[in-house]
């Protein structure tokens, strides 16, 4: 079954293409990526899925159902959460407070009540507290609840923003370039927390990435753009061995060994 779509979706700004008829269909539970040279178009795609962008021409659908000129609030009710590319932590709140942030979308109460301090506000609060602790237990952060968001690590902070974008309980992930700045072994903890996002929460994802290592390693399929336009699509073997990629990505050395490397997956 296909969780998000796109179909011949244009966007434009000034004379400029930034996508042009891109069709992309992401079957429920697979880990697709994104990837390209910079200015290739993919975070305006993540943009247009999201609603910070509308498309000019084509359309968006999630679960089948189009999501074409929805405001983003509502996009995210319909089941799609997203990171982005920096890391934004609320300076002066813990760890937990910052994934609670996650769910303010979706809480009850009106904020007049939180002044008033109503029992329904407070039953909220402990709620969205518990569930936040959940997700903090499930991505291996929970020691660090009580911290200021902003004193730890960059790679930690990475997570903590996926932990923010889970809370919601969505049905795609959009992740964009998760793993920059990683080291090494911080893509390897990556790679095996996007593998139990998708197997034990069943949670679709789309990620935009440069890191090769990550990409081939985890996404079951890959799509590539250039200038807008899709220029390949598959599993990571075949677009590391496509021409067109190699050309406009990957470079001939690397391509090489992201094939290898693919192989051995």
């Amino acid at each position: 079954m296909t969780k998000l779509s796109l179909q011949k979706v244009s966007v434009a700004f000034g004379g400029l293409k930034a996508l042009e008829d891109v069709t992309m269909s992401v079957p429920a539970g697979e880990i697709r990526g994104v990837i390209g040279p910079n200015g290739a178009g993919k975070t305006t795609l993540l943009n247009v899925v999201t609603g910070v962008n509308q498309p000019d021409t084509g359309d968006v659908q999630l679960d089948g159902a189009s999501i074409r000129g929805l405001k983003t609030s509502q996009i995210a009710a319909r089941g799609l959460g997203r990171t982005f590319q920096t890391s934004k932590m609320f300076k002066g709140m813990t760890v937990l407070e910052n994934v609670m942030t996650g769910l303010h979308g979706f809480l009850k109460a009106e904020p007049w009540t939180a002044a008033l301090n109503f029992k329904r506000v407070r039953d909220e609060e402990r709620d969205a507290a518990a569930k936040s602790r959940a997700i903090l237990d499930f991505v291996g952060m929970r020691q660090f609840e009580d911290y200021d968001a902003s004193d730890l690590s960059f790679g930690q902070q990475r997570v903590i923003e996926i932990a923010r974008a889970l809370i919601g309980e969505p049905k795609v992930l959009l992740l964009d370039e998760p793993a920059v700045g990683l080291s090494a072994v911080r893509v390897d903890e990556l790679d095996r927390l996007l593998r139990r996002i998708r197997d034990e929460k069943g949670v679709t994802i789309v990620m935009i990435e440069h890191v090769v290592q990550l990409v081939m390693g985890v996404c079951d399929r890959i799509t590539v753009l250039n200038s807008g336009r899709v220029i390949a699509e598959g599993g990571a073997e075949d677009v590391a061995r496509h021409p067109a990629v190699v050309e406009a990505y990957l470079g001939r050395a690397i391509g090489a060994a992201a094939a290898a490397g693919a192989g051995h997956a």
